[in-house]
């Protein structure tokens, strides 16, 4: 994948130097609270192997974000498919971000995720991506809002692969931005 840089962050594939940070993030209880497993180390360098394929054979994914100024990798954000949810249609694009407790609330993940709207409208065309999260789950919920996201309650759903014995986890908040209301917003902005 060829790096996006927005004013403040390098969106880029998996280093090896990233490993620390990545296995931090899916350790901390804070970070995880809305998922159902923590990963040991042996599983988030598996991870890290799997995304870094997975960018390097789509030409985007899962991408750690870097910020520019220090080249500190402060979690990821990127566009990835959605294999994993057979009821929503072949090719749904979805954004997601995940990043380390200490650059929360810093607009990190909104100015990487409208990056990765741009580049996923521009670059790969769909109609619409997608974003979801557990229902609860009101930090994610409120980058969706920010970066034009709308919440379409019709496509609520219970996540299939979230264990029965985290019942508070199923639930999650449907949010989409079609490619129509994203050309809107970007005219009204420029």
């Amino acid at each position: 994948m060829k790096p996006i840089q927005t004013t403040r962050l390098i969106l880029r594939n998996w280093e090896d130097r990233d490993r620390e940070t990545f296995f931090r993030i899916n350790s901390d209880e804070r970070v995880m609270e809305f998922f159902p497993f923590r990963r040991t180390r042996a599983e988030t360098d598996a991870k890290i192997g799997e995304m870094r394929a997975d960018i390097g054979r789509r030409g985007f994914g899962f991408a750690a974000a870097e910020i520019v100024a220090t080249g500190e990798c402060i979690g990821f954000v990127g566009l990835t498919g959605t294999e994993h949810l057979p009821f929503l249609p072949a090719g749904t694009l979805e954004i997601g971000w995940r990043l380390a407790p200490e650059f929360w609330g810093n607009g990190y993940a909104s100015e990487a995720a409208r990056a990765w709207l741009t580049f996923g409208f521009e670059t790969l065309g769909p109609d619409e991506i997608v974003s979801f999260a557990v229902r609860d789950n009101h930090r994610s919920t409120a980058v969706m809002e920010r970066i034009g996201m709308t919440a379409d309650r019709s496509r609520d759903f219970d996540h299939p692969h979230v264990p029965e014995s985290h019942p508070h986890l199923r639930p999650h908040t449907f949010y989409s931005l079609t490619r129509r209301d994203w050309e809107a917003r970007k005219r009204a902005t420029e």
